[in-house]
């Protein structure tokens, strides 16, 4: 495998001219100058949405994941060593993804979540984390640990593909636990590494917090999909080089997997071949030089959108949090439409009341094709919530919990992994896909659901 730094040379040719956030940073053209113009040859074909069910129950289960990993790191950092009232947890019902009350939710999993009256009013519910709770959580702080350096790299990513290489934290914020990063990262990560980060004050007329990247990183600065076809890049085959594959200006193909019945139709089979034709943009390139309106303006877009949900741990994450990075990602303002438009790259999801965009290539029979240890430890919170005990072996032995290794054993036991007898949709059960007009008199509507 080609090292990042060598990928990155190939694709690119580094500039010291521009200066953006106050520091030099690159910028490049690696296509010719007809591509910085409107391309408009490409003939769009539009398809209805279609449910997958199977990715529907992945996006049904990590969001209760998501909550319990969420209440157990606010009870836990409660300033109080009392139990949490459970009238203080009660607001953040729409904060943490529900769709039931909090007191339902926390009574749902007494594994994670003691109830006991409150000291001085009885009849008002609180809680304390399980022995359960309290080893996801050990696990999880030494997970972050161990993860720093690369979390750290994940965010810097983020802060490159942005315009002014800066995001505001209320912009981060939401999207902490799908990049992996620790809960207090503002204090704990940001700090450790001033080679990337530098936090800017508000301006004296008042504003917002900054993270900013401190410099341009090179050895960074390759996406996802330049990895995928690294093996390539570095030692084109006799076939690459008859068609001129990964040169320059070639393009690089995105992984598909169609829902059933959109690859079998030849115009949609026309129109990807023809996407494809079009240059690869990095995200992490200058775009300013491409006419907004072309098709390969488009295509960086897509590129955009892939390279983010490949930072995301989970290859996924809600719509609305991508909303508040469009302006500084150069996004279009109905950017919902791109992934609906190839759905073989995306999946949109509106499970849980509210909407949620996927990677399908990060998906591939109900599980993650590459898991991250953080996701593989959610995993495991998620079996003992859908147990409600912890049981080792087959003589169903209650499971001690005195030993951070108990999850470890857990795991090993059978635990922690969901098979199709579980409940598990791992095919994608679709219904019929129908051709659709062009998206010109498409309207998209987002309303503001998180």
């Amino acid at each position: 495998m080609p090292t990042v730094g060598a990928i990155a040379a190939t694709f690119r040719s580094s500039s010291s001219s521009g200066a953006v956030a106050g520091f030099a940073h690159h910028t490049y053209f690696p296509f010719p100058a007809i591509f910085h113009q409107s391309l408009r040859f490409v003939t769009k074909v539009r398809l209805k949405w279609v449910k997958s069910r199977g990715l529907d129950h992945i996006i049904d289960r990590d969001t209760d994941v998501k909550a319990a990993a969420l209440l157990v790191d606010l009870i836990d950092r409660s300033p109080s060593a009392s139990p949490v009232p459970a009238r203080s947890l009660a607001p953040l019902k729409k904060t943490l993804g529900l769709t039931i009350p909090v007191l339902r939710f926390l009574r749902r999993y007494p594994a994670l979540f003691l109830e006991s009256p409150h000291p001085r009013y009885p009849s008002l519910p609180s809680f304390s984390l399980g022995p359960a709770a309290v080893l996801f959580r050990r696990r999880e702080l030494s997970l972050y640990t161990a993860d720093a350096p690369a979390a750290a790299s994940r965010l810097a990513r983020l802060l490159m593909m942005s315009r002014s290489r800066s995001l505001p934290f209320r912009a981060l914020s939401p999207l902490r636990y799908d990049l992996g990063l620790p809960p207090a990262f503002a204090t704990s990560l940001i700090p450790s590494r001033p080679d990337l980060f530098r936090i800017i004050p508000p301006s004296a007329g008042g504003g917002e917090h900054h993270l900013a990247l401190t410099d341009w990183q090179d050895d960074l600065a390759v996406s996802a999909l330049q990895l995928l076809h690294a093996d390539s890049i570095s030692s084109p085959s006799y076939r690459d080089f008859k068609r001129g594959a990964f040169s320059s200006a070639s393009p690089l193909t995105f992984p598909m997997s169609f829902p059933r019945g959109y690859g079998a139709q030849k115009k949609v089979k026309a129109w990807m071949e023809e996407f494809h034709r079009l240059p690869y943009f990095s995200p992490y390139d200058d775009w300013s030089g491409i006419d907004p309106a072309s098709e390969l303006m488009e295509k960086r877009v897509v590129g955009v959108l892939h390279e983010i949900l490949s930072l995301m741990i989970h290859r996924k994450t809600k719509r609305n949090y991508l909303r508040i990075l469009r302006a500084e990602l150069g996004l279009p303002e109905k950017f919902t439409r791109i992934f609906t438009r190839y759905p073989g790259i995306f999946y949109l999801s509106m499970k849980c009341r509210t909407t949620t965009v996927m990677l399908r290539e990060g998906y591939q029979r109900g599980k993650l094709v590459d898991p991250h240890p953080i996701s593989l430890l959610r995993d495991k919170l998620f079996y003992i919530m859908r147990t409600g005990i912890l049981y080792r072996g087959k003589g169903m032995t209650k499971l001690v919990l005195d030993d951070e290794d108990d999850f470890d054993r857990l795991w090993e036991d059978g635990g922690g992994e969901e098979t199709l007898e579980d409940g598990n949709e791992a095919e994608d059960e679709e219904g019929e896909c129908y051709e659709v007009e062009d998206d010109e008199s498409e309207s998209e509507s987002d309303s503001d659901e998180d």
